[in-house]
């Protein structure tokens, strides 16, 4: 098996080699390696189980993971996500969502309680030893941020650090307040390698040289990035203007005109802040050449919607889409192996590939 190895010391770093994203082995080690002991986000509960006693069964990362899920609302409006495979013979438990006091599998009837545990069996009265604890639905681990729900696998990290770093900055934003737009939601499949697409996100360095109207919409010069362990923030600045925060006192940014809050959690989700509300975008890998990437739409301020650094956001995607692609064809030549980092600009692509190379480098 391949170690990669991301020098710490961001002046002598290398990228990650091309081989990375080249090899269907290293693609299959990261299924496995990153994204089971990482977190994904499934959602907000009020519009999956708006009400008690509801159940949304869900493919997590479908075409990659594909995990079968069911989130759960009980009669207490407690949440919880489970296993939507019958621990039988491992069919489907739930189907279509809607309004469920138990759950039934279709396939020879047995039964769960909406907190997972087995409730009954036909033809099992002679089965010795059963139940078992293994014949409830396994249960995920499930976190929340206001009605944002959050699901892990098996991870490595508590949520509840990133909802810290998150809270920090837009903490003061009312988001139980923010409705979901799907009028404005959009899946962009762009053929490129997933880790591509995070490459480009987590860097301004482009913005001047790729995007000519958000870059006219920020102080490219103020742009930042902070580092966390498993996030970083991009903030980048505007001269001010109506299409920025209105930040309240105490704020770490007060006095300052913030356009936008370009959140980043490791490995594949961004959850972009803008005056006008939160667009969240999750890259959800397909094949080593192939990316599905989802724009999910939360508005808070519909009257500042379509102006400043969270405008045209259609048309910032598709010029993203254009530089990936043309990077993932590049990384097929033979002539090329790594690059070098700009210690002033990319900083949060050293911070990925070096989270990428240790849950790599972890599991071996």
């Amino acid at each position: 098996m391949e170690k990669f190895y991301i020098n710490p010391d961001i002046s002598q770093a290398e990228t990650l080699p091309a081989s990375f994203y080249k090899s269907d082995t290293v693609f299959e080690r990261i299924k496995e390696a990153i994204f089971e002991h990482t977190w994904q986000w499934i959602g907000d509960a009020n519009t999956l189980v708006p009400l008690s006693e509801h159940v949304y069964p869900f493919t997590l990362l479908d075409n990659y993971l594909t995990e079968p899920m069911l989130l759960v609302r009980d009669k207490s409006d407690h949440i919880k996500c489970l296993t939507n495979v019958c621990t039988h013979r491992g069919n489907i438990v739930i189907h279509n969502p809607g309004k469920a006091k138990h759950l039934i599998c279709m396939y020879h009837g047995r039964r769960f309680n909406l907190d997972g545990s087995f409730k009954m069996m036909p033809e099992f009265t002679e089965a010795k030893n059963f139940p078992r604890p293994c014949d409830n639905l396994h249960e995920f681990q499930l976190r929340n941020w206001g009605t944002h729900l959050f699901v892990g696998q098996d991870p490595a990290f508590d949520f509840s650090e990133v909802i810290d770093v998150m809270k920090e900055r837009v903490g003061f934003l009312p988001l139980h307040e923010f409705k979901l737009d799907e009028s404005r939601n959009k899946d962009y499949i762009i053929n490129c390698h997933w880790a591509l697409y995070c490459d480009n996100y987590l860097e301004g360095f482009h913005i001047p040289f790729v995007h000519e109207d958000l870059n006219a919409a920020l102080d490219y010069g103020s742009y930042t990035t902070e580092i966390y362990e498993h996030v970083n923030l991009q903030i980048g600045y505007s001269e001010g203007g109506d299409e920025t925060f209105d930040l309240p006192e105490g704020h770490p940014d007060f006095g300052k005109h913030v356009a936008a809050y370009y959140y980043w959690v490791f490995p594949n989700m961004m959850f972009n802040f803008y005056p006008w509300g939160l667009s969240v975008n999750v890259v959800k890998p397909f094949s080593k050449n192939k990316t599905k990437v989802s724009f999910i739409t939360y508005v808070y301020d519909e009257s500042k919607l379509d102006s400043g650094a969270g405008a045209l956001l259609d048309k910032v995607e598709r010029e993203d889409e254009f530089v990936v692609e043309g990077v993932h064809k590049g990384l097929q030549s033979k002539f090329y192996q790594a690059g070098r980092f700009s210690p002033t600009r990319e900083k949060g692509v050293h911070h990925f590939h070096s989270l990428l190379a240790k849950y790599l480098n972890e599991q071996i």
